[in-house]
This record gives structure tokens, C-alpha cells and sequence, in this order.
């Protein structure tokens, strides 16, 4: 069997308790964007900018895997090719289910990054400014994930990945952020079948030879028990 990649977004995670750009009264509805995930943002205020992604690492960390994770964790285990897993997400939830190849374009929560020096470790329940960095001792620590405006993580891994693909699914995704919006047009261009799994219609979801409405922990298990012939 050929090659399955999947791109997850905020979707698949909100069924855990954490919440996406557009939710009213989390965490980004308090927060403009330019100040809490850019770089302009953290070199203006890294106080606030740590004080964010603490509290996001903290409600992370206190988050469950559902449903449509677990089913994810299970097509990889059963299914007779590769199965991997491309997140926007910086949420650790594809792991804490099961799943092995996962690629974070986005980085983690649970990284810190020396701004100074690139070097990454593992960040700890709370960062504040000035934090070392532990390989050059630059007060520069920032949370090891990618601000808007910064290049994602694994991006020729990736693209490697979508033309040997025999199947793209995207899941829980806007179709909004790019350059994971443009990942359904590769993967079909390399004769991929494309198949979106959505609460509602994404931003490019003409370009889904095949589109999913419904919640994702009702729809990923579903789309899963089909793949393995349940």
C-alpha cells in the first residue's frame, strides 16, 4: 500500500479543550496576533509573549487526546504502508495517542529556542525574559515555536513526503496559513488522492477531490475504519 500523509490543524485539537484562532474567549480572542506570535512582537514585549505561551503550555500539558487522535495512532499501527503525520499544531497530542512519525512544521510547546544561537531543549512549565540560553548564555530564550513570518520546520522532508504520497488527507486545517494550504495542490499534482476531513469547509477545499464534514473525532475514526477495511 502507498504512502498516507496527513496535515492536522487546530481541529483535531479542539475536541481536547484547546482552542483555535477564531474561539471567543480563549486565549488568542485576548491577543492580537502581531503581538503574541511574531518576532516584532516578542523583540517589543517578550513578557507578554511568555506569559502567553506559558499559559498555553500549561493547558496543554493538562489536555487528553480524543478520539480522532487515537484513531490516527491506529491507521499508523495497522495500516501496511507509511502513515505520518504533518502538524501545525505545537500541541503534543498525536504522541500522547500513539503516534510515531509525526512532524511538527510549527515546532512545540514543549521546546525552548536560544535566539541568539539556534540551540533548542526542552522548555520548562514556565519561561520568563532574560532566561539563558543553557549552550551560549544569551538572555535570549524564546518558545521553540514558529512566529508568522518565520520559515516552517521539515518543509523539503515535507514536500518529499507529498510526492510519494498515494494519499493526502488534511484534517482540522483552515486552508487559510500557508505553505500548508498549498499542500493539497502538490500532493495531487503528484497524482495523490486528496481527501479533507473538516467541522466545515476549508479555504481550498475545491482543490479535495473529496471533502468530510463533521466533528473529527466522529469523522476521523470513521475515514480510518474505511482505510483499514473495518
Amino acid at each position: 500500500m502507498g504512502p498516507i500523509v496527513i496535515l492536522t490543524g487546530a481541529g483535531i485539537s479542539a475536541e481536547s479543550g484547546l482552542g483555535t484562532f477564531r474561539d471567543e474567549g480563549g486565549l488568542w480572542s485576548r491577543h492580537r496576533i502581531e503581538d503574541v506570535a511574531t518576532p516584532e512582537g516578542f523583540a517589543r514585549d517578550p513578557g507578554l509573549v511568555h506569559r502567553f505561551y506559558n499559559a498555553r503550555r500549561q493547558q496543554a500539558a493538562a489536555a487528553r487526546p480524543n478520539a480522532a487522535h487515537h484513531a490516527l495512532a491506529r491507521l499508523e499501527a495497522a495500516y501496511p504502508g507509511r502513515v505520518t503525520i504533518v502538524t501545525q499544531n505545537v500541541d503534543a497530542l498525536h504522541e500522547a495517542a500513539g503516534s510515531r512519525d509525526v512532524l511538527h512544521m510549527h515546532g512545540t510547546l514543549a521546546g525552548a529556542l536560544c535566539a541568539a544561537c539556534g540551540h533548542r531543549w526542552a522548555a520548562p512549565p514556565e519561561m520568563q525574559p532574560g532566561h539563558p540560553c543553557p549552550a551560549c548564555a544569551a538572555p535570549t530564550a524564546r518558545p521553540d515555536v514558529v512566529w508568522f513570518g518565520e520559515m516552517p520546520y521539515h518543509m523539503d522532508r515535507i514536500w518529499d513526503l507529498l510526492r510519494a504520497a498515494e494519499i493526502f488527507a488534511a484534517i482540522g486545517t483552515s486552508g487559510q496559513v500557508y505553505p500548508a494550504a498549498a499542500f493539497v495542490q502538490d500532493a495531487d499534482r503528484a497524482g495523490a488522492h486528496t481527501v479533507e476531513i473538516n467541522l466545515e469547509p476549508s479555504a481550498v477545499v475545491s482543490d479535495f477531490a473529496e471533502t468530510r464534514l463533521g466533528m473529527a473525532s466522529v469523522a476521523v475514526p470513521a475515514w480510518v475504519a474505511e482505510m483499514l477495511g473495518d
